[in-house]
């Protein structure tokens, strides 16, 4: 009969085995040092997928009462975009950062983020076709790779070379699609609450309950002229309501802000075919398969990449966030604490400071994670040591 010695020397014996097995999946020769193990053993936290650098110098002091940044009308292939600028306070040339604004949004919703890069990068945050100030094309579909294609010339057009692309909600998937089809145009990837596939039947995901009934043949039409009539203000508070963790804490001011912009934009003829066609076209991008899938587009995004998620999304539900920076093959994950759909105007100087730090990892080749392999919790992050529960 085994003593308790020989089973332990037997156990000890599989483990050895194993693990010599393992190595030999990784490709790594068996006794050579894991890179994404410290000294002793320990996984390395700076491994880890949730573990995001911090940019640790000054940064400007949020202003509020800041009114949107100046924009223009800029030639790009069939039509014009509307794009606002803001200056870098460096006098160091830097590769633009260039911001795409989601499903009912627009350049303005970058203001705050803009003015925190601005220590180091200027801004261009780009109104996609049929929002904000930028007129559609006769002949615009509103498909997702048409808006990609649009936002892919505007690079060329501006950034003058290769540019750190963010995207929030359905920009987000504009963003991904222009980095995997066109990655010499872009440096780094951000993605905040990216509108990945989310087919929860929600109606509290909906700043108005009714949207749902315009993409109806017969009712739709009917509906859609009751939502033209609601009043911007109302319409401005359904979206703080639904987009925002604490929407007590957005200033009064700036809600009067978004209504006029609602006002508006609602002149214009093309606005709500612009929401209604958008829309139904990223639904259906959801329920692609094979290489039009976005979890497939997101694979084939070699940039380095950053996911920022609000730990209270309503629209997006953060339990996408730990597959969709696993889907991006150098991507990180930030998930931040009270905050909702809309973490680059609830948290600008985190989501700063956040951005800044992955350029700077790049640059010094400090970014690459391990694949999520860390045994980290996907519900922490790791921002420079310290953990945020989500």
């Amino acid at each position: 009969m085994p003593t308790w010695g020989a089973w332990g020397a037997r156990l000890r014996s599989q483990l050895t085995a194993a693990r010599a097995q393992l190595v030999r999946w990784q490709g790594r020769p068996a006794g050579e040092e894991d890179p994404n193990r410290a000294a002793g053993g320990r996984p390395d936290p700076r491994r880890s997928l949730t573990w995001v650098p911090m940019f640790t110098g000054e940064v400007p002091a949020v202003d509020l009462r800041r009114p949107p940044w100046p924009g223009r009308r800029v030639e790009v292939g069939r039509g014009r975009v509307h794009v606002r600028e803001t200056p870098s306070s460096s006098p160091l040339e830097a590769a633009p950062v260039v911001c795409v604004h989601g499903l009912a949004g627009s350049a303005t919703n970058w203001t705050d983020l803009a003015g925190v890069l601005a220590v180091r990068h200027p801004t261009l945050a780009v109104d996609l076709p049929g929002f904000g100030r930028s007129e559609p094309p006769d002949d615009f579909g509103y498909r997702l790779d048409e808006h990609a294609a649009v936002l892919a010339e505007t690079l060329r057009r501006l950034a003058k070379g290769p540019a750190h692309l963010v995207g929030n909600s359905f920009g987000g998937l504009v963003c991904a699609e222009v980095a995997a089809r066109w990655p010499e145009l872009v440096r780094t990837l951000t993605l905040v609450s990216p509108a990945v596939p989310d087919l929860r039947p929600n109606p509290g995901r909906l700043s108005e309950p009714r949207y749902p009934l315009t993409f109806l043949p017969v009712l739709g039409p009917r509906v859609r002229r009751a939502l033209a009539r609601v009043p911007p203000a109302r319409r401005a508070e359904q979206l703080r309501q639904l987009c925002f963790a604490r929407p007590e804490l957005v200033p009064t001011h700036r809600l009067t802000e978004l209504a006029d912009e609602l006002a508006e934009l609602g002149r214009n003829p093309w606005a709500g075919v612009a929401l209604g066609e958008t829309s139904l076209h990223m639904i259906r991008s959801w329920l692609a398969s094979g290489a039009r899938s976005p979890w497939r587009v997101l694979r084939r995004v070699r940039t380095p990449a950053l996911v920022v998620w609000g730990a209270e999304d309503r629209l997006v539900s953060v339990r996408k966030a730990t597959r969709t920076a696993l889907a991006l093959p150098r991507a990180r994950l930030l998930v931040l604490p009270r905050t909702g759909h809309v973490a680059q105007m609830e948290q600008p100087v985190a989501v700063g400071r956040a951005v800044l730090g992955m350029i700077d990892a790049v640059a010094n080749g400090r970014w690459e994670p391990d694949g999520g392999n860390s045994p980290t919790s996907a519900a922490d992050t790791r921002v420079g040591g310290n953990v945020l529960r989500a």
